[in-house]
């Protein structure tokens, strides 16, 4: 079983970056035989969406870029976690502009390229301030893409009230309680 973490911020050490690694490394400790890449959407290059529809008939990108080397991670991938922090109430750019260049691969047109099939997808979505409306756009947007992919997203959590890795080592206990909802969704499969 392969799993991959994404931390969808482009800060590679703050506080979605802490998260996305204690997720990573409790799934390892805890489910029997996963493999698991963590990888920030800050390490792949590639350029934003042009709006030309011609993935729309050719079921692929003419852009040559980091976006095919993500995918094929995602190929690879039984589990998907997407951790996101809340940029003005919706996910970063950088995610958002690698979501729109997914197209390809979404069943919004015919032909599209697929993923395989069985994938179970988790969003997890964090902001600084403490209402939870922001995390639940973000949930809904990572729950909308994966939607598109033909990925169920299984499980969420939002976490409200974390600005550095310091509030999110503070939410240990929660992000814990939620792999084990990942683990317990992994068994099932």
């Amino acid at each position: 079983m392969n799993a991959l973490v994404m931390n969808c911020s482009p800060v590679r050490n703050g506080a979605t970056a802490a998260i996305a690694s204690m997720i990573a490394d409790r799934l390892s400790e805890t489910v029997s035989g996963i493999k698991i890449q963590n990888v920030c959407i800050e390490d792949y290059q590639f350029g934003f969406c042009r709006g030309c529809r011609k993935c729309h008939t050719a079921a692929a990108c003419f852009q040559q870029d980091g976006v095919q080397q993500l995918m094929e991670r995602f190929e690879q991938a039984d589990v998907l976690v997407f951790v996101s922090p809340s940029y003005w109430a919706d996910v970063p750019a950088q995610f958002k502009a690698f979501i729109d260049r997914c197209t390809p691969w979404c069943n919004t047109h015919e032909p599209h390229a697929e993923l395989s099939k069985g994938k179970k997808g988790f969003a997890v979505a964090l902001r600084t301030g403490p209402g939870m409306k922001e995390c639940e756009r973000i949930i809904g947007t990572i729950e909308h893409f994966l939607g598109h992919l033909e990925i169920e997203c299984s499980a969420s959590l939002g976490l409200c009230g974390v600005e550095d890795r310091g509030d999110a080592l503070e939410r240990k206990d929660e992000i814990l309680a939620f792999c084990g909802r990942i683990g317990d969704e992994i068994s099932r499969k």
